[in-house]
């Protein structure tokens, strides 16, 4: 069963174009020249600026040189000299920092318009011209001193994903850079009612990672008009290695943007959180019109049978990372964040689309720069594809490719009920058949092998995907479809507003005990909803923004999720990273229907707690079940985090009251 829950076409901003022929057959790809030297695109010296292109179906390329970012006439325009393994030059004499460049490339008789280029680290305002720029002067003060968040296992991640504007733009957010980079530097803002905000707020809450949606430059905001006020997540990606100009304070300047990214960084860092990238290499905003088409035509993507672009993203095309030279791309631009931008993480929008080889390749370079960057994808696609499934980097073919996580929708979709019904619930919604039970359980165990586990009962999985808990994402929301409380508003519509969220807080409590790495929406800590729209990409920012009122109005959510988090990060039994620790020290016990029942064994792990018991209630009603003998001390019940104030409770018979959770110790 196909479990995509991206409605792709429609996110990416209707971006579904009429599909064209490409330009070249794809036969003559696999003559192209591979170039192997890391000199593509700028070599910026005071004494002068060199320029290669990799277009090796070109006849000709002329390098247009420009004093603005947009307008003007050229002030030269060179003939670039073709160079080895399909590589154009031209060199600029002089100190040229400040100017502005274009690439415009002849092929089989047609002269294409202007890009700039596919290498280009600096941009002008909409990303039109590339910019000649130091990147040593975006680097703000202590910059070199800046380290990334360096973590032992995986699984002692916590993500939370968030929208630049989403998280900032409020009113009440008391931050004075609203939706730009700098809103994550500020330090002790306020709501009015006087509570944290901004990244306050994210060192309360406890989290370890922030992943940030598309920060590159995309194409559906107009850069030079910020003060309209459009709004999109930015799956439509135009220049892959500048970030995105509505995101700082002047998008006209190539050094403003990226200094404030980092300056972003720098701040997160200094608050011990990490950074996490999400990339979108599956795909570009536009097909012929792209800088890729631009520049080398048809290479860059995957052709049906006819020759037409093939739609995978269903965005009207897929790249295609099987070529070398696309592979070559991916992996290096995605090396320039981490080394650049020293950034901590890439997450892979629709990474079926992309070979395991490639993702594989990537994996081993970021671990020369450092094993603890971590990378996760969607391990899906949108659509067909013309790669063969078994190279497909597909959740399925996740023991393929180590040491990379995938999103699970298993235990997502178990949780909260099928992406695809608005109006089906799941576990913690009270529907509680046996396949939402093994859906959790597959969950719990980090979608792992273990014995307990009924497999053929999972929602979309008949095996393990996961080598290591260390490559699964447990998660019940993200921006894609319905907020948390937005969907159990949908299923639980007979609900009153207390079990509603009840059933919130027994969702997230899944998430946060079990093996695997931890995923939740910015917002849900604020028991945030989007107004019940599902899809939300470019909608307003009265629906998408995060009202800080909420933080007060909703403390009891608030002070749930931050005690699940903490309690998460103390104790590494709910963290294990092998599968041979998850297996010898979690064992589920029979329980009535509608609960899942288990116990960890903490002391075989260094865990504090020599001993912890965790159930979870999906029915509405309350349960009698049976403690395991022995002194235990409940840290969670009945709706209530309460790690300072443990109860103590001898096991035997015991109440679990309807929709929540269970975690004791001894």
């Amino acid at each position: 069963m196909k479990t995509i829950f991206k409605l792709a076409a429609i996110v990416c901003g209707v971006l579904t174009m009429a599909c064209s022929k490409t330009q070249t057959s794809v036969g003559d790809f696999a003559t192209y020249p591979e170039y192997k030297k890391n000199d593509l695109g700028l070599t910026y010296t005071p004494e002068k600026s060199t320029l290669r292109l990799w277009a090796p179906s070109a006849e000709s390329v002329t390098l247009r040189v420009y004093a603005e970012g947009v307008g003007g006439e050229a002030l030269e325009s060179i003939a670039m000299k073709k160079s080895a393994k399909g590589t154009w030059v031209a060199t600029l004499e002089g100190d040229r920092k400040g100017q502005f460049y274009t690439y415009q490339v002849t092929t089989e008789g047609k002269t294409l318009a202007e890009t700039p280029g596919v290498w280009n680290k600096a941009v002008g305002v909409n990303g039109l011209r590339a910019a000649i720029i130091d990147l040593a002067d975006t680097n703000p003060e202590g910059w070199e001193n800046d380290r990334r968040i360096e973590v032992e296992n995986f699984t002692d991640i916590v993500i939370y994903e968030m929208h630049h504007r989403d998280f900032s733009i409020a009113d009440n957010s008391g931050i004075t850079n609203k939706g730009k980079f700098l809103a994550l530097t500020e330090q002790g803002t306020l709501t009015p009612d006087g509570l944290k905000s901004g990244i306050d707020h994210l060192k309360e809450l406890g989290i370890t990672h922030v992943h940030i949606l598309p920060s590159y430059d995309y194409g559906s905001i107009d850069e030079s008009r910020l003060e309209e006020n459009k709004y999109n997540w930015g799956y439509d990606p135009k220049n892959y290695n500048a970030p995105e100009g509505g995101y700082s304070t002047d998008p006209f300047t190539p050094e403003v943007r990226i200094r404030e990214m980092k300056q972003m960084v720098q701040a997160l860092h200094e608050a011990g959180i990490g950074v996490i990238m999400d990339v979108v290499y599956n795909h570009t905003f536009v097909n012929d019109g792209s800088n890729f088409s631009l520049t080398v035509p048809g290479y860059y993507y995957r052709q049906d049978e006819d020759g037409d672009y093939s739609n995978a993203s269903g965005c009207g095309n897929e790249t295609a990372s099987e070529r070398p030279m696309v592979r070559r791309y991916i992996t290096e631009s995605v090396k320039y964040w981490a080394q650049e931008f020293h950034i901590d993480g890439f997450r892979f929008d629709l990474m079926a689309i992309h070979d395991i080889a490639t993702m594989n390749h990537l994996r081993k370079e970021l671990d020369k720069i450092s094993p603890s960057i971590f990378v996760y994808g969607e391990g899906w696609m949108a659509g067909g594809s013309p790669l063969p499934g078994e190279l497909q980097a597909s959740k399925h073919n996740g023991k393929q490719f180590p040491r990379i996580a995938v999103f699970s929708d298993d235990v997502r979709d178990g949780l909260r009920g099928e992406w695809m019904s608005a109006g089906e619930g799941g576990f913690a919604t009270g529907k509680v058949t046996n396949r939402q039970k093994e859906s959790i359980k597959f969950g719990v165990v980090g979608a792992t092998e273990h014995p307990q586990v009924d497999y053929e009962a999972v929602n979309y999985s008949s095996a393990p995907y996961a080598n290591n808990p260390t490559e699964v994402i447990n998660y019940v929301s993200c921006h894609d479809d319905e907020c948390l409380r937005d969907k159990i508003d949908a299923v639980a519509k007979d609900a009153t507003p207390e079990q509603r969220k009840r059933m919130d807080l027994l969702a997230q409590t899944v998430v946060m005990t079990s093996q695997g790495v931890p995923f939740i929406f910015c917002g849900e800590e604020l028991y945030r909803t989007k107004q019940h729209i599902r899809n939300t990409y470019n909608q307003p920012d009265e629906i998408n923004r995060i009202d800080w009122s909420h933080k007060k109005t909703h403390a009891d959510v608030f002070a749930y999720y931050k005690g699940l988090i903490q309690m998460r990060r103390s104790h590494p039994a709910f963290r294990m990273a092998t599968t041979e620790q998850v297996a010898a020290n979690l064992k589920f016990i029979d329980s009535p229907e509608g609960t899942v029942m288990y116990t960890l064994n903490g002391e075989a792990v260094g865990d504090e707690w020599k001993e912890i018991l965790v159930i979870y209630n999906g029915n509405r009603g309350g349960v009698d079940m049976v403690f395991p003998q022995g002194e235990w001390m409940l840290v969670c019940e009945d709706g209530r985090m309460q790690l300072d104030a443990p109860r103590s409770f001898t096991g035997g018979p015991f109440y679990v009251h309807g929709t929540s959770a269970i975690i004791a110790y001894r």
